[in-house]
């Protein structure tokens, strides 16, 4: 039983974990209280979904029952401090999906959007980008010029490396799915051939389209930190965006290797889940966006901690939103991104017509930029019936080998 029950008039009453496979695997938290108010929570973890919903049902549902769901800080430190092996990616989803869901009610009961209860707007609308690829320079510049055209003001740009057999982040048919098996696909890997391929159809996309628009580029933790220093240096003329996580995060003094030897940009954070993880990353400047997000860092409550302490040190947000993150993430990575002041930019993909057959949502994207709309809490309602047609089905990312055999960061 909660501690706090002074002046309650409204309990959590009912707490339901769902798993499905609308398009992506997606673990979703439904809170209901006693006067028949309802939230919303994203709990996915690719490749993780039935560790995440067991901790949910066995180890957090049963705490929440009774509580107070306008005390969305004591239940955070509850469910944070309560958990004496925390910040681990299973604890942190599940106590973002609480978190989340407990804003979406706090918003429905006051009648106003979740960004309104985090101080109002500070922009208009959101600045996305979505994912051009292709399987040679060609393809990948006739991709641009799609994206382009479907109004995007910024573009990520990954192109499959010649003779490596695979590479990350390059679309198969119209949809880009890397978690596609039962068991980890294993996919070639040559560093090599990267460095001497990468800049140069970067280098191409300029030459096609100039410099009218924002140019995005994802290294996914492929390069040590001297490699990602030579990469980094060597695209300069191109004016990145930025450069997406160069080497493997754990070890952020890395970083700062890199900062010596280039001026592009570096966003990291996806793969963390508190603010402990990015901490030095932006305290020494060794980052210019942080990509936590709603879903693995501990909810709205703990990223908008993290964007906070980026916002001293002119770090801006740039929050991961591949199609992994259901609707319920976007939408509140909308609202939050609607009311910080050193917003950055938003991934975006669409989710395909089957997700949202599960998840009915607010967001509209509009001239390269979302928009939250107005409807009170998340905006975002979840079909159950829906989903039921959308069994789960374990699907694993894949394992990434260079050629000589040896396994590589992916």
């Amino acid at each position: 039983m909660p501690t706090r029950e002074v002046g309650i008039v409204s309990k959590i009453e009912r707490a339901e974990v769902f798993v499905a496979s609308p398009g992506r695997n997606f673990v979703t938290l439904r809170l209901t209280t006693s006067d028949g108010v309802t939230g919303l929570g994203d709990a996915t973890l690719n490749g993780r979904e039935l560790a995440v919903a067991s901790y949910l049902r066995d180890h957090v549902v049963p705490l929440l029952v009774d509580r107070d769901p306008a005390n969305i800080e004591d239940i955070w430190q509850y469910l944070y401090r309560g958990a004496y092996w925390r910040r681990g990616p299973v604890t942190m989803t599940a106590v973002a999906a609480v978190d989340t869901a407990l804003w979406d009610i706090k918003g429905k009961v006051a009648g106003l959007p979740v960004y309104q209860l985090l101080g109002g707007r500070s922009r208009d609308g959101v600045l996305v980008y979505s994912h051009a690829s292709g399987t040679d320079t060609a393809s990948l510049l006739d991709d641009v010029a799609r994206f382009r055209d479907l109004g995007y003001k910024a573009i990520r740009a990954q192109a499959a490396v010649p003779d490596a057999g695979a590479s990350y982040g390059v679309r198969k048919g119209t949809v880009y799915e890397p978690a596609a098996h039962s068991l980890p696909d294993e996919q070639p890997w040559s560093t090599e051939a990267y460095l001497d391929f990468a800049p140069t159809y970067l280098e191409a996309v300029r030459d096609r389209f100039g410099f009218g628009f924002h140019l995005l580029h994802d290294v996914h933790h492929r390069l040590t930190p001297i490699e990602a220093a030579r990469f980094g240096k060597r695209v300069e003329d191109c004016r990145l965006f930025w450069m997406e996580d160069p080497t493997p995060a754990e070890n952020q003094e890395a970083f700062r290797l890199i900062r010596q030897h280039t001026t592009t940009p570096v966003a990291v954070g996806e793969t963390l889940s508190s603010i402990w993880d990015v901490q030095h990353l932006i305290t020494e400047q060794l980052i210019d966006y942080v990509r936590t997000t709603v879903v693995h860092a501990g909810g709205i409550t703990h990223l908008r901690r993290i964007f906070d302490l980026a916002a001293l040190y002119q770090v801006r947000t740039g929050s991961h939103g591949a199609t992994d993150l259901s609707p319920v993430t976007l939408a509140a990575a909308v609202h939050v991104d609607t009311a910080v002041p050193n917003f950055g930019i938003q991934e975006y993909m669409p989710h395909v017509a089957e997700t949202m057959e599960v998840f009915r949502s607010e967001v509209r994207f509009e001239d390269g930029m979302l928009h939250a709309g107005d409807e009170p809490g998340l905006g975002v309602e979840y079909d159950e019936k829906a989903a039921e047609r959308f069994p789960y089905e374990p699907r694993y990312l894949p394992v990434a080998r260079r050629l000589d055999g040896s396994v590589h960061d992916w």
